[in-house]
């Protein structure tokens, strides 16, 4: 059987707490009852359907910065989905409010921002271009990657179109 998506992340921070208050207050995940186990969090994403979609464990304010990526393996960042342009517009907005936005790119076929969580672990929020959408522009666009212009992109496919699920692939 294959491996149809992910279903978790867990990642080691510095204070469970004021992670989670972060993805709380500025992408709008739900603290999860789990038993109450100390310094921990588990977060669940709007709309998601899963037990948690991230789990968080405190390891103390003396630890250091990851490396990751820099002189060490380790996980670059997490993807999550938006459904559409203005919610991504809306999240980029908060982020910057909040100093942790690091980036917005467009990948084609992905419109992507990035940012850094309180302890600088990164994460990715795109919006997929939906299947029936995706054109040789898009297409051709995929093998580099440009500033994302989210006006344009909002009047390319629509502010409120749903994005695509997954990999959007053309029919």
């Amino acid at each position: 059987m294959p491996i149809s998506r992910m279903n978790h992340a867990v990642l080691y921070v510095r204070d469970a707490e004021r992670t989670a208050a972060f993805y709380t207050d500025v992408l709008g995940f739900t603290r999860l009852d789990m038993g109450g186990l100390k310094g921990a969090a588990f977060m669940r994403a709007p709309g998601s359907t899963n037990d948690h979609d991230l789990g968080l464990f405190t390891i103390g304010a003396e630890v250091g910065d990851s490396t990751a990526g820099r002189t060490t393996v380790g996980l670059y960042h997490l993807a999550w989905e938006v459904d559409t342009l203005d919610e991504l517009e809306r999240l980029g907005q908060a982020l910057s409010e909040r100093g942790a936005l690091v980036g917005a790119s467009d990948h084609g076929t992905t419109k992507a921002l990035y940012a850094h969580d309180p302890d600088g672990l990164e994460f990715e929020l795109s919006w997929l271009v939906p299947a029936a959408l995706i054109d040789d522009a898009a297409l051709a666009a995929k093998s580099s990657v440009r500033p994302l212009d989210i006006t344009k992109e909002k009047e390319r496919y629509g502010a409120t179109t749903r994005g695509g699920v997954g990999v959007s692939v053309p029919a």
